[in-house]
């Protein structure tokens, strides 16, 4: 007889995407990214790669936000951020008004999360750790969530299903498509007018690299070929008739990418040269075992 099974096995399936490793956003002046990312957010400026003044990377956990300097670029949707402590989180943002007035920065709290706007528009909603919602992540970017037009959640659900490999489902009105453990990109209809596709981009893993590759290829969705481990799609059609549903350039690596899965430094923002305890410099991405 064979043994029981106590759990349910398809809950554990990430289907073919398994990371959402960054968010690219295009910024004019870097030190307003910096007093907004590092100092406001408390975030992590990448120590190793792209130090330079042209482009920052900023740490939240296993992800990042990619910072090259450029026209401003902003994301047609809400970027989900988890941080640690709503308190401190405040407190940094009600300081940070000294260097970002003048800008679109703004913040208010809800009863779930606080919303915050960069000093170019684009918006985020900082939640609280949240197990139960959002899994054990304490710092991190758990969605994305795009603003689509009226009638095009069921041909998005098919194209990441069918042409991506990724499950995918409509939930409360909003479409959820899983792209790792404990992250997804969400769609959310609006019959607000969206402005033009500006360039920004998301990237997300593969496992199957070259199967997705073909698919897209067959419908002449490939936007760029990078390297042997990249590739690049921008216009999400519904497979059943090719209609175009939304655009957003996704940033397509291999599992076998030199960066894919590269352990990312944290540190603990509430940590200050006049706060200041040993060991304590270094902060935790998820939280410890139940």
């Amino acid at each position: 007889m064979p043994p029981q099974n106590l759990w349910d096995r398809s809950a554990e399936s990430l289907g073919n995407v398994v990371e959402l490793q960054h968010v690219n956003l295009q910024v004019p002046d870097p030190l307003l990214a910096t007093a907004f990312y590092i100092s406001a957010l408390g975030l992590t400026r990448d120590p190793y790669l792209m130090t330079g003044i042209d482009n920052m990377w900023a740490n939240a956990g296993i992800s990042q936000f990619h910072l090259p300097t450029g026209r401003a670029q902003v994301l047609r949707g809400t970027v989900g951020l988890m941080l640690p402590d709503r308190a401190q989180l405040l407190h940094r943002l009600d300081r940070a008004r000294r260097w970002l007035s003048g800008t679109r920065f703004a913040f208010a709290e809800a009863e779930d999360h606080v919303a915050v706007t960069c000093p170019w528009g684009n918006r985020m909603r900082c939640h609280a750790p949240d197990a139960e919602r959002f899994g054990r992540v304490t710092l991190g970017i758990p969605y994305v969530e795009f603003d689509v037009a009226p009638g095009t959640l069921g041909g998005l659900a098919r194209f990441y299903e069918q042409i991506v490999g990724a499950p995918a489902a409509i939930m409360d009105g909003t479409l959820q498509v899983r792209v790792a453990r404990e992250q997804y990109l969400a769609f959310r209809e609006t019959d607000t007018p969206q402005p033009e596709f500006d360039g920004h981009h998301i990237q997300l893993a593969f496992v199957d690299f070259g199967g997705v590759h073909r698919k897209l290829s067959e419908r002449g969705l490939i936007s760029r070929e990078d390297s042997e481990h990249q590739y690049r799609f921008t216009r999400l059609v519904d497979p059943e008739d090719g209609r175009l549903l939304f655009e957003v350039e996704h940033e397509i690596r291999s599992t076998t990418h030199p960066l894919f899965a590269r352990p990312l430094v944290n540190r603990n923002a509430a940590i200050s040269n006049t706060r200041y305890a040993p060991g304590h410099e270094a902060t935790h991405w998820a939280m410890p075992p139940a």
